[in-house]
């Protein structure tokens, strides 16, 4: 875990290294300053000698603005060490989720991904500015000052030697314990952003409902189960500062008694005493330093390792080496297809799919709630890979092209296609970034959305919201027509994308489709019948197999499943 979070520092080495460097000298002169201090006391104020007190007290202000010099450089190495190195992380982790197949972001939530992102990554960083910090300032004062007071005192210096391992054994205790808490409360954050996530881009139906009482409910819970884990967590932790507290007063103790004694004894002078009590406090204030810094690797630990999870994790769709990256036509065969989102030949959600489409024919797919609709047509662009079989588009197996080459020549418009925030305009340049305005306007035309668009006080200029928020279902299915047009694939899929818009739109889009662009394969999920039947040929799904295929007249005539839907809908059951 460690070496792949230290490869992120990248063009930051620099700055992490000199931060560690200038820290070093920063407790070098933080150090040399009590001894000088105690030669002042002793050679200068004691003895009355004006020359060796200025003397002394000019170096004491050269070093002490030598400390603060490159304290000041240390916090800002830091500063920039550690932002660089959250921001390598952060975009490390990102640019690997954009290569994720469907199934590898189903592995993971879209509230954990934005957890690891945030609240992970943030813990990740507080934790390395301390090790680049604290990590090296603490034991380095331990070491300096120990070895001054050795130097001074070697009676009085075995008192640090005898506290350090309490504080040792102590410090582990806390870390073994509070560790697994903290790695349990940071995967709740998951389930707590999942919440809130979900209220807020539902918040029309939870009003619309008056639920709003029970997502609070709902949020609440998991917010308790967060507070109860930190709680514990936290309990164990708070251990260190009453074992900091009886340690510091202790060892302050026996220095003052065995001090006064060296002093009565003449082996031991003011100013070096003074000198051991402020080594004393150095050291203390260190160990209280190392047990902040433990905490929060303790904290970021958990952190690191769901962080690197992200990391490791890679798209099992790859391209073959020399991938084919022109796709010659429209053509698409399935050959004994079979699916499983689990990729368990126990547990298919597709079974035994033959299918033969023409480059340029309209197909229309339907069936019941369930029937695999969406997942047959996800196989195309290899959005998910098949179990076992074949998907050849052109005669070639979807696996021998290039993906992104596939998934240039194949627009789809999903069930829950997305508008992002920006113009329509910026939208719609999704399909194509360098499109002109008259491209846009023309696919507009043909997904009938140009009329509304100009209804617009700044029509193609108008900004949508995040989420389309701002157009209605109907709205945003046609802009998402049009955007997936603007690509000029050679298949275009529309998975139930115009359930949103009247019937009347609807035939006025199918009959753009079959004018003015008949050589584009044109593939039609939907629940309407009135949307599908003027296709070339029609597929039955029912529960993940081909019930059967044909035009809507040989259907009518001989599949069962169609005719019930045909005349529920048409004819009002009647029949």
């Amino acid at each position: 875990m460690i070496k792949k979070l230290a490869k992120c520092i990248g063009e930051y080495k620099k700055a992490t290294i000199l931060t560690p460097l200038f820290v070093g000298f920063e407790c070098a002169f933080d150090v040399i300053i009590p001894f000088l201090m105690a030669f002042l006391i002793d050679n200068g104020i004691n003895k009355g000698d004006s020359k060796t007190i200025w003397g002394v007290g000019i170096l004491l202000i050269i070093c002490s603005f030598i400390a603060i010099y490159t304290g000041v450089k240390s916090g800002d190495y830091s500063a920039k060490a550690t932002a660089g190195f959250a921001k390598n992380v952060r975009r490390k982790i990102y640019y690997n989720v954009q290569d994720f197949s469907f199934s590898n972001i189903d592995k993971f939530s879209t509230s954990s991904i934005i957890t690891r992102h945030t609240t992970d990554i943030n813990n990740v960083q507080m934790a390395f500015q301390m090790i680049i910090r604290m990590a090296v300032r603490a034991p380095l004062m331990i070491i300096f000052s120990l070895i001054m007071t050795f130097v001074i005192n070697v009676k009085l210096a075995l008192i640090f030697l005898l506290a350090i391992p309490l504080l040792g054994f102590g410090l582990y205790f806390i870390a073994t314990k509070a560790h697994p808490i903290f790695e349990r409360a940071i995967s709740i954050y998951d389930k707590l952003n999942s919440t809130v996530e979900e209220n807020v881009r539902g918040i029309r139906v939870v009003k619309s409902f008056v639920t709003e009482d029970k997502e609070i409910e709902k949020f609440n819970k998991t917010s308790e189960l967060i507070y109860k884990e930190f709680s514990r967590a936290e309990r164990i932790v708070a251990l260190n500062n009453p074992l900091m507290q009886f340690t510091v007063a202790t060892i302050i103790l026996l220095i003052s008694w065995f001090g006064g004694k060296e002093i009565v004894a003449n082996n031991l002078t003011t100013g070096e005493f003074t000198s051991l009590i402020s080594y004393t406090m150095q050291i203390l204030m260190s160990l209280m330093m190392l047990s902040m810094v433990l905490v929060t690797i303790m904290i970021s630990r958990a952190s690191g390792e769901r962080i690197v999870e992200l990391m490791d994790e890679k798209s099992n769709l790859t391209n073959k080496e020399n991938a084919i990256k022109e796709v010659k036509d429209g053509s698409i065969i399935f050959e004994n297809v079979n699916f499983s989102y689990v990729n368990d030949e126990n547990k298919l959600c597709l079974k035994n799919i033959n299918i033969d489409i023409k480059s340029g024919e309209t197909v229309g797919i339907i069936g019941g709630t369930g029937s695999s609709k969406s997942t047959l047509v996800q196989l195309i662009p290899r959005l998910y890979d098949v179990t076992s079989g074949k998907v050849k588009i052109a005669g070639i197996d979807v696996k021998d092209y290039d993906i992104e080459s596939l998934r240039n020549q194949v627009a789809m418009v999903l069930q829950k296609n997305e508008l992002f925030s920006g113009t329509i305009k910026e939208n719609l340049r999704w399909g194509k970034a360098d499109a002109t305005d008259e491209e846009i306007e023309n696919v507009c035309k043909l997904a009938q959305a140009d009329e509304f668009i100009k209804t617009f006080p700044n029509g193609y200029d108008t900004y949508i919201e995040q989420g389309g928020t701002n157009v209605s279902g109907g709205q945003k299915q046609r802009l998402c027509i049009a955007r997936a047009l603007l690509k000029s694939p050679k298949i275009l899929i529309l998975d139930d994308s115009t359930s949103a818009v009247d019937t009347k739109t609807d035939s006025l889009i199918r009959k753009a489709f079959r004018e003015s662009i008949p050589n584009i394969t044109k593939i039609i999920i939907a629940q309407r019948i009135s949307s599908v039947e003027d296709a070339d040929k029609i597929i039955v799904l029912d529960n993940g197999e081909i019930n059967g295929i044909g035009t809507h007249e040989e259907l009518l005539a001989s599949n069962e499943i169609y005719k019930d839907v045909y005349y529920s809908q048409v004819k009002g059951g009647e029949e």
